[in-house]
């Protein structure tokens, strides 16, 4: 039966050690300041994320406005506008807490209403565009997970990580051709478990079958310099996703990537209308699960017991008797 290594408030205390120790070394390795951010943005701005496309952003009104806000789904699109904005110079950016209800979500051991993670994007220069530079971009951000990873065990030693030295790259499409018969995520869940830690780049185009590996919105991500860092868990058997990221659309990957998904009518929202007309910088940002980055490094076998959520009756009392229980 699953017995977790720390108890309740020894728990707590342990996730503030691991986000301030995480986001010290994130903000140190890619040279981040931290901002404030919105919790909600008006829709007609296009700011907002529309993720794979049908979840449903959380809309109230503001008696003051006579207008309807939606709660972020997530920054992508704020943070680019943010860095012209402060005047941030290449090589540098900025992190901040995102807070986020996906409404929509199938909620299960890692996937939760709330969603809380560090949302970081910095400028680049024309040149940083290409695959290289977003490897060396993961690469920084591994190497922020192996240092936290040590602390971890220094400060538990009951806790111990299996990540290997080095991240592997590997894209959608070597994937593919390495598993053609297996589904999208058995693939992910394969390798995972074969390399421990893996960057899976290219998402977005279809592969060999017409359909892409994952869903991805078409306004933010560079769909051929993005991707996925995906460590393998034990703890559950899965492979598991703490961050999404990349180098972001310019004019031309923008137009043939809404043209694909049928969405050239957002090329007349501002945000977009900025990157056609270079007003917003050349980007590379993503997301990183704080909530699954605590799971993980605390040996956690349900993302509930990182983070105060909502849930059935019925998987409340199910996890209760499998000694999981759930803040």
């Amino acid at each position: 039966m699953y017995k977790s290594t720390l108890n309740l408030l020894e728990t707590e205390i342990a996730i503030k050690f691991i986000k301030d120790t995480f986001e010290r070394e994130l903000a140190k390795t890619l040279k981040l300041t931290r901002v404030s951010a919105p919790l909600f943005v008006l829709p007609e701005t296009g700011l907002n994320d529309n993720l794979n496309g049908y979840e449903r952003a959380v809309r109230f009104d503001v008696l003051t406005l006579g207008k309807e806000v939606e709660i972020v789904q997530s920054l992508a699109k704020w943070k680019r506008m943010a860095l012209a904005k402060y005047g941030f110079e290449p090589e540098t950016g900025l992190y901040t807490d995102m807070n986020a209800i996906r409404r929509d979500e199938d909620l299960d051991a890692i996937h939760s209403v709330y969603v809380d993670q560090w949302d970081w994007e910095k400028i680049i220069t024309e040149k940083d565009r290409k695959l290289s530079y977003l490897k060396k971009t993961v690469k920084g951000i591994y190497k922020a997970l192996k240092k936290l990873s040590i602390a971890v065990n220094k400060k538990y030693p009951a806790l111990t990580h299996n990540l290997p030295d080095d991240i592997t790259f590997i894209s959608t499409k070597e994937l593919e051709q390495a598993y053609p018969d297996l589904t999208r995520k058995e693939r992910e869940v394969v390798a995972a478990k074969k390399y421990g830690a893996i960057f899976l780049y290219k998402i977005g185009w279809p592969l060999s079958d017409g359909k892409p590996h994952d869903g991805r919105a078409a306004d933010y991500d560079d769909w051929k310099l993005n991707g996925d860092i995906i460590l393998w868990y034990d703890v559950l058997g899965i492979a598991l996703e703490i961050s999404s990221m990349g180098i972001r659309v310019d004019g031309e990957s923008l137009k043939k990537q809404l043209k694909k998904k049928g969405e050239l009518d957002k090329l007349s929202n501002p945000y977009c209308s900025d990157i056609i007309n270079g007003k917003l910088p050349l980007t590379i940002g993503g997301g990183i699960g704080q909530s699954r980055l605590c799971m993980f490094f605390l040996n956690k076998a349900h993302i509930g017991e990182v983070q105060s959520s909502v849930w059935s009756d019925e998987s409340v009392e199910e996890n209760a008797k499998k000694g999981i229980h759930l803040l």
